[in-house]
């Protein structure tokens, strides 16, 4: 059965009185002529659908980026890409099943390829970690990227965890100073590095492998410094008011392209990615391609400036001092690093 979102409901509804009018004996009848009624439902699903998904809060959307039937890493790996050869280990610790890496061909190109992947069940939640990295993931991914900057390859990163572990495993082996080493290493990479994020984009955990010189964002996916509802939990002191937090963050696709915080929103089917995984990865593929096209006809020089100053960028915004009534409006001053 079809997983709904309490947003959904009312479509739902009318999906399932759509379904018993079509098995109605009636309907199948010589005397009674019911495909003028079956047509005014499916009109008005059409039409309720379209209203839902047009105006989404920042919280539904955030439903839609964790739905559990929405596309994974390893789902766009077998379609988005092809040939993909996965590899193992830090060569320091273990293998850190939640981050995927390894080399496959995007078109006719050659790529790095970097990942979350979350699990469908428990078992597989439990192997991936629940699609939160520990230091080794972060470590195997800059193994694998230093790789591809040795044989000029160009690294594509697809972002979705809600975080980094926060274990006190993960904190023995320095979690901190993992995701920090590769900040600062991405930064220096001379190859081309296109991100995005697919779901979920949590904290350092997706920031771990997101430095790059584009990052785009699928349509109904989020990117924030923390979840909704640790937010709440903060300022609040209250989980459920999570829907609060999502709004106040600004972490929606379309806040984050308005902030220059992204670089690219990737459009998904009507009703999300999961609804039509085949569209959301060809047009994935045709985004990802049509940025690398971009930034290969660049140096690597000339891309490792464009990312520095990318991320510097970050954070500034201008103060208006505020003046009292009846006064001439103070000027705006310097911009401030934020």
């Amino acid at each position: 059965m079809k997983q709904q979102l309490e947003f959904e409901k009312p479509l739902a509804e009318l999906q399932r009185k759509l379904e018993e009018l079509k098995k109605h004996p009636e309907a199948h009848s010589m005397e009674i002529n019911m495909d003028e009624e079956i047509r005014v439902i499916e009109k008005k699903i059409e039409d309720t659908r379209k209203q839902i998904y047009a105006d989404l809060s920042s919280w539904q959307r955030v439903q839609l980026a964790r739905h559990p039937k929405r596309p994974y890493v390893m789902d766009y790996l077998r379609t988005t890409f092809s040939e993909f050869t996965e590899l193992h280990g830090d060569r320091l610790y273990a293998d850190d099943r939640a981050l995927v890496a390894g080399f496959a061909c995007l078109g006719h190109r050659k790529v790095a390829v970097i990942g979350t992947q979350k699990g469908r069940d428990y078992k597989e939640n439990i192997l991936r970690n629940f699609g939160s990295a520990h230091p080794e993931g972060y470590r195997k991914a800059l193994r694998i990227m230093r790789l591809a900057d040795k044989f000029g390859l160009p690294i594509i990163c697809l972002i979705d965890t809600a975080g980094a572990y926060p274990g006190i495993g993960a904190e023995e082996r320095h979690i901190a100073e993992a995701i920090a080493v590769n900040l600062r290493e991405m930064m220096l990479l001379e190859v081309p590095i296109v991100a995005a994020v697919v779901g979920e984009g949590g904290s350092g955990g997706a920031l771990g492998i997101g430095v790059a010189n584009r990052v785009l964002i699928m349509e109904n996916a989020y990117y924030s410094v923390i979840s909704p509802e640790g937010c709440a939990a903060i300022l609040w002191k209250d989980r459920t008011a999570a829907a609060k937090a999502a709004e106040a963050l600004k972490i929606t696709a379309k806040d984050l392209l308005n902030l220059g915080l992204v670089d690219e929103i990737i459009p998904e089917p009507l009703g999300g990615a999961h609804t039509d995984a085949d569209t959301a990865s060809m047009t994935l593929k045709m985004h990802l391609i049509k940025h690398l096209d971009e930034l290969t006809r660049i140096s690597g020089s000339d891309r490792i400036r464009q990312r520095y100053n990318k991320f510097r960028s970050y954070g500034h915004f201008l103060e208006k001092v505020a003046t009292p009534p009846g006064e001439p409006e103070a000027k705006k001053s310097e911009p401030v690093s934020g």
